[in-house]
């Protein structure tokens, strides 16, 4: 059986396809349109995923949307008739669930045929995200949960797994959302672009929470331990949130009502400087976010009594509060997969049609991150033949190497503190850089960061990097023994160990953690190895291939980067470029 999944018409659009229940490719659309978090109809993803399987979209027995237009309809329905929404509110969600419908259409303008060959089922958003982190977290029973801000009228659903699949079995229903008040605070603090929370959770250590009194006036935790919003702070529930695609970015208009600033005082312009008043404003919304996320799960394990939690939807990509489940709550073992978000759920709604027809139940299904293209060697020594001029006047020399003397020459370059683009094999599903499209550097380096914002990311200089460390060292180096192979939970360093790697060692004494193991990535793992060899030190600073834009995904956006930045090594698969001589 063969399941396209497609998480379209929405920020993070995504493509995965699934064959007798594995999932053979998957990848977001962000990554052919450059354009991040693009919204719209994922054909080019699509396009990939086929071409990765071998196939035509003629041999596609069936292909899943990761959104239901007809769930919850009498909750719509009641919501409308209490007279809480005003008409135009109505309407603009009428006109967004036209264009969420019209997918059988794309997929016939795209690969030809009638719209009635194409078998698009719907599947509900949040039983999208359930799939998509029960079925690939291996555990045979777990409590799965999705929390996020909206999708098909809720912002959270949960329900247990087990042998028969997963089904949901309570949600929060529209317009009280944990999701919806992150971003309203990320607004308020001047990220106005989509996806932008990270930034308020990599901020807050700068910060400590005084303003966390003022914000319980805007969230709270009801009688049976679910989050609810106070609505007069919000305007997403009584009035339309302009959602657009502007050249396929997704923009979205304030969610916070002027409540918000007579509370807090002037919100910041993106072009304001940070105040410490920002910062301990981040600060308390990273602890309430927290505080109501911890007393919901603990809600639930207290029903349930399971000791494994699968985490999905866009509240469980904030890695610190991740970090803290296991501490926090009953929780023992917590699964996230990479692509947690949006994005994710179209992974879950192929795995869950792939369930509902009757297909096999595959644990583990997604044994590794690495689902995206990869390229061969002969089209990287082509690209390097076209680009010959450029590269020699940018004064790279190029080497073609055997494995092992790359590896060596890589590890060498990283201990004498220089910064490398790493380009390997397939490209990562997700949001992280897992070490196939990475930039890295020397974590000991106590300038690396400030090297890195400044001089290749150019972004802001609070935002921390991650370490990438081989799974074997991890109790050495942090204060916990997790595996966290996909860079979804922060933990503690060890204090004896952060003066040793500053470069990854974030303010408040954490680090975004990457385990690594030679079955999951055996190139990676020889290298960090060898710098491991070279320097005494297990990891790597790893953070992703870019510079504001989307992670490269091909061999030339991979050599642009390269030259139009002050990176000093390139490695596209044996193929080593640096700017020195020798």
């Amino acid at each position: 059986m063969v399941v396209v999944g497609i998480n379209a018409f929405h920020g993070d659009a995504s493509a995965v396809i699934a064959v007798n229940g594995r999932i053979v490719a998957a990848v977001e659309e962000e990554r052919f349109t450059r354009i991040k978090h693009w919204a719209g109809m994922p054909i080019e993803s699509v396009r990939c995923c086929l071409e990765i399987a071998g196939l035509g979209a003629s041999e596609v027995n069936h292909w899943a949307v990761n959104n239901d237009n007809k769930a919850h309809r009498l909750r719509k329905l009641g919501y409308m008739l209490k007279g809480a929404a005003r008409p135009n509110l109505i309407m603009s969600r009428v006109r967004n669930r036209v264009k969420k419908s019209s997918v059988e259409q794309e997929l016939v303008k795209a690969f030809g045929g009638k719209t009635q060959q194409f078998s698009v089922h719907h599947i509900e958003h949040h039983l999208s995200h359930l799939a998509s982190t029960f079925y690939p977290s291996g555990f045979s029973k777990a409590l799965a949960v999705s929390i996020d801000g909206f999708g098909d009228f809720s912002s959270a659903a949960w329900g247990l797994g087990g042998d028969n699949g997963i089904e949901p079995e309570g949600y929060v229903y529209f317009p009280h959302s944990l999701g919806i008040f992150y971003q309203a605070v990320t607004q308020y603090l001047g990220f106005r672009d989509y996806g932008d929370e990270y930034k308020v959770m990599g901020l807050a250590p700068y910060g400590n929470p005084l303003y966390l009194d003022s914000l319980n006036q805007l969230l709270s935790v009801n009688s049976t331990s679910v989050y609810q919003l106070n609505l007069k702070y919000f305007r997403h529930h009584n009035q339309p949130i302009s959602f657009s695609w502007e050249r396929g970015r997704p923009v979205f208009d304030s969610l916070y009502s002027p409540l918000l600033e007579q509370l807090l005082g002037p919100s910041r312009l993106p072009e304001e400087p940070l105040e410490q008043r920002h910062r301990n404003i981040a600060a308390s919304a990273q602890k309430l976010f927290e505080n109501c996320l911890f007393s919901m799960l603990n809600g639930l394990y207290k029903k349930y009594k399971v000791s494994n939690l699968a985490l999905a939807g866009g509240c469980a990509m904030n890695s610190v509060a991740n970090g803290k489940i296991s501490e926090r709550t009953g929780f023992n073992r917590v699964y996230i997969q990479p692509a947690a978000g949006d994005a994710g759920g179209a992974m879950g709604a192929a795995l869950e049609l792939n369930r509902q027809l009757g297909g096999n139940i595959v644990r583990d299904p997604m044994p590794n991150a690495y689902l995206g293209p990869g390229f061969s060697s002969n089209s990287i020594k082509s690209l390097l033949n076209d680009n010959q001029s450029r590269i020699e006047s940018a004064g790279c020399r190029v080497r073609f190497l055997e494995l092992d003397d790359l590896i060596a020459k890589i590890a060498d370059a990283l201990a004498g503190g220089r910064v490398v683009g790493w380009f390997q094999g397939r490209m990562e599903w997700g949001a992280r850089a897992l070490g196939n499209r990475s930039i890295l550097g020397d974590p000991r380096c106590a300038d690396m960061q400030q090297i890195l914002n400044h001089k290749i990311k150019r972004r802001e200089s609070f935002r921390p990097f991650a370490p990438s460390i081989l799974r074997e060292h991890v109790s050495q180096w942090f204060e916990v023994d997790d595996e966290v192979p996909y860079m979804q939970k922060v933990y503690k360093i060890q204090r004896h160990r952060r003066a040793e790697i500053p470069a990854v060692t974030h303010v408040d004494g954490s680090g975004r953690l990457q385990t690594v193991t030679v079955k999951q990535n055996p190139l990676y793992f020889r290298l960090i190895e060898a710098f491991y060899q070279k320097t005494g030190v297990p990891l790597l600073l790893n953070t992703s291939f870019n510079e504001n834009e989307p992670i490269v995904c091909t061999p030339q956006e991979a050599l642009e980067c390269f030259l139009r930045t002050r990176m000093d090594v390139l490695a596209l698969g044996q193929v080593m470029l640096s700017r020195e001589s020798e």
